[in-house]
């Protein structure tokens, strides 16, 4: 592979760029002799910019496999192009369709750190639902493994990202005493997320409510938001399934109103 040409001005920062393009463009972590070979950079280099990538969360290391893989941090500077008016003003008219369609409120979300930010929020204008009280307005930040919002992202990202965003027993908290306590717990929710398409919580975030969340993904197949939405779980309709469909739909519209692509499954 032809390594890029670095700025002569900085050669240290165009090699920790090329570092980072190329951890992005693989499917899972890659150790650092493959770095090495494919950008035709000296071991040693590569080692020490890999520890400071590290060190600043742009990188994390997978000891199982002595690879690296995209940090956090990076997750949080690519999802910032997506963060603030394109995305939400591509978004707005196709919640503002799926509101009027369930009849329910219907958010745009994206995960920063491992937090959900609602960005976006549309009601319908009558009907039961529209008189339902959410604390999920713009701007709030709630745990991303409590709503179905975060997990929809969460079940998108690869294992080593969602290891390191919850790296400590601290990161799983709880709002109602429900909700996964353990890394292997969660991970166990999110395959089953990636199985139906679509992400659920129930009464995790408020008792009495369930929501369902879909996945938004850039032109790298990547997750950067989600479409969720919210009701009383006594309801007999809509159905999870039904929701979920119809949800799925508005986020593949989305999706392919910026460019995007939605990964084959894993």
């Amino acid at each position: 592979m032809v390594r890029p040409a670095s700025s002569s001005a900085s050669p240290a920062v165009g090699r920790a760029l090329d570092i980072l393009v190329r951890l992005a463009q693989r499917p899972g972590p890659v150790q650092a002799a493959a770095l090495a070979r494919d950008l035709d950079l000296p071991r040693s280099s590569v080692y020490h910019i890999l520890s400071v990538l590290v060190e600043r969360g742009f990188v994390v290391y997978v000891p199982g496999e002595q690879a690296y893989g995209l940090g956090v941090t990076s997750f949080e500077i690519g999802s910032a192009y997506l963060r603030h008016e394109p995305l939400e003003r591509l978004a707005q008219p196709i919640l503002h369709r799926l509101a009027m369609q369930l009849g329910q409120a219907v958010h745009l979300g994206i995960l920063h750190g491992n937090e959900t930010v609602y960005l976006l929020k549309e009601r319908p204008t009558s009907g039961p639902a529209a008189e339902v009280s959410l604390i999920t307005d713009i701007g709030v930040r709630l745990p991303a493994h409590l709503t179905a919002n975060g997990r929809a992202i969460l079940a998108a990202l690869p294992d080593a990202q969602v290891k390191a965003l919850y790296s400590r027993r601290g990161d799983f908290i709880t709002r109602t005493g429900l909700g996964p306590r353990t890394l292997t717990e969660l991970r166990r929710i999110l395959a089953e997320a990636r199985s139906r398409g679509w992400a659920e919580e129930v009464d995790l975030v408020t008792t009495g409510l369930r929501s369902v969340g879909a996945a938004v993904f850039d032109h790298n197949g990547r997750a950067v938001a989600a479409l969720s939405t919210t009701w009383r779980k006594q309801l007999a309709y809509p159905e999870p399934d039904a929701v979920g469909q119809t949800l799925l739909g508005g986020a593949e519209r989305l999706t392919s109103h910026i460019s995007g692509h939605v990964p084959a499954p894993r």
